[in-house]
């Protein structure tokens, strides 16, 4: 059972980051109003460099997923250009390694649209896997039939190039995918909240004239935040979602494809 936070439901997630960080803020104050009245001059210039060092490693935090995402991104518009092409050179082969290379390559970008998106179950993303390698493979025999008979080495070049270029564009879009914000990262972002938190109902129940709902603001706005960034780091669930609307673009330009 894996353990990376990146892989547990975000609706839990958040349920519980919300009522650690307001339970850390409830129990500051707590502390706070007993010690009120006994000093406590340097609080607020604690309170003030914690809330600052959040600040500063949400921020970090948050650049890290976002480049994350970017990545994800540019490899699914960059796959699909590749696949594009890819089609756009199989036209140039001898029958019928033509028709036979298009057929293949419009069954895989149907099957990169289904494993990008996300929706498969983890048994029909393993077939989708192990599909596409086939695909793969029959490609590459294509291209090797067609060499071997073909004086053309021009188109029959062309298409190699580009098939290279499909396959290794695939292998970034997975690797993307496997490159997460670290667990440790996340779990200090969540402990410099909690401790901010404290900090700041401890400041408040000293001053026992402050309310307690900048606190409860404050915890369920960095909850947030920290759900957002996880929501982002995540390549094919939650509310936020690469899109794959260049794949969708390649696929609709292939079926217009004559054999």
């Amino acid at each position: 059972m894996s353990t990376e936070l990146t892989d547990l439901p975000l609706l839990p997630i958040f349920l519980a980051s919300v009522a650690l960080i307001l339970l850390a803020g409830e129990l500051g104050r707590r502390l706070g109003v007993r010690r009120s009245g006994k000093g406590g001059d340097n609080v607020t210039t604690l309170e003030g460099a914690i809330l600052g060092l959040l600040a500063l490693m949400i921020s970090f935090t948050f650049a890290m997923s976002l480049n994350r995402f970017e990545a994800r991104r540019d490899a699914v518009l960059a796959e699909a250009n590749a696949i594009g092409t890819t089609a756009l050179r199989a036209r140039l082969l001898p029958a019928p390694h033509d028709r036979e290379s298009l057929a293949l390559l419009r069954e895989y970008v149907r099957l990169r649209t289904e494993q990008n998106g996300g929706d498969l179950a983890p048994a029909a993303q393993r077939t989708a896997a192990a599909r596409a390698s086939a695909i793969h493979e029959a490609l590459w025999q294509h291209v090797k039939a067609v060499a071997a008979t073909s004086n053309a080495m021009v188109p029959t070049g062309l298409f190699i190039q580009t098939l290279n270029e499909m396959i290794d564009d695939q292998e970034k879009y997975v690797i993307a995918t496997h490159n997460r914000v670290p667990n440790i990262v996340l779990i200090a972002l969540y402990c410099i909240a909690v401790v901010a938190s404290a900090f700041t109902g401890y400041a408040g129940g000293l001053e026992s004239r402050r309310s307690r709902l900048p606190v409860y603001v404050m915890g369920i706005l960095v909850a947030s935040v920290i759900l957002l960034i996880q929501d982002l780091d995540r390549p094919s669930s939650g509310f936020i979602r690469v899109s794959q609307q260049p794949l969708l673009d390649a696929t609709a330009s292939m079926a217009g494809f004559t054999d």
